[in-house]
């Protein structure tokens, strides 16, 4: 896995450096700015994965800089504020950080914070990769037309397109497997789970499937028939 990359937000270069310099050793890719300014250059410039905020900088302090990153990103923020700015806390909290640590810290009890926010992010990130994968799996593309098993919609040209349930079946059939060519028999026992007797059915469906899915049906773009065989959905360039 790729080191997951920090921006540390803070105008003492000392603590600053120090700070990079563990993080560093514990594999972390480490982005530094002197202030909120600096900060948000930085975020339209690389992948961030969580930030270190100060809250007191100058040109742009760590709670406006929060709010701001905020309106884009969903990464941990871990705010920096000195003991007695008990209310920059609340305020930081309240505005979309994560967690925060009171100055002075030692590395461990910030790397401690960093290791938890990261692995619930990343956790957090997994499982909505997954999902989008899964949702993506359940969605067939040929040229302009889409097919969503998820959500039984089928669009030509991102127009809706509606179909019945065994037309809807017949063309999920085809689509699964372009190029493909599926004899008539074996869409009626696909389709509806039962030995063919009458395939007189499947040849009025698919016309009927292609009066909608097709600009002129007489010149099929996408189900095909292949006389003598069957019926295909005909792969795109």
């Amino acid at each position: 896995m790729d080191a997951n990359h920090i921006l540390l937000v803070e105008d003492d270069k000392e603590i600053r450096e120090g700070v990079e310099i563990y993080l560093r050793s514990q594999g972390y890719e480490v982005f530094q700015a002197a202030d909120g300014l600096e900060g948000l250059k930085i975020l339209d410039k690389e992948e961030i994965h969580l930030a270190i905020v100060d809250v007191m900088m100058p040109r742009m302090d760590g709670i406006t800089m929060t709010v701001k990153l905020r309106e884009k990103y969903d990464f941990p923020v871990i705010i920096l504020s000195a003991k007695s700015e008990e209310v920059d806390k609340i305020m930081g909290l309240n505005i979309g950080a994560d967690d925060y640590v009171s100055k002075p810290f030692t590395p461990m009890e910030l790397l401690a914070r960093v290791n938890s926010q990261l692995r619930r992010y990343n956790k957090y990130r997994d499982m909505l990769e997954a999902k989008e994968e899964k949702e993506r799996s359940n969605v067939y593309n040929i040229g302009g037309l889409e097919l969503n098993e998820d959500t039984v919609e089928v669009f030509v040209d991102e127009k809706a397109v509606r179909l019945t349930p065994i037309e809807f079946k017949i063309l999920a059939l085809l689509m699964k497997n372009p190029g493909r060519v599926f004899s008539a028999e074996e869409i009626y026992e696909r389709v509806w789970n039962e030995r063919a007797i009458n395939t007189d059915t499947i040849m009025v469906h698919v016309r009927k499937i292609r009066e909608k899915i097709e600009l002129d049906p007489k010149e099929p773009k996408y189900l095909k028939v292949v006389w003598g065989v069957g019926y295909k959905i005909e792969k795109q360039a």
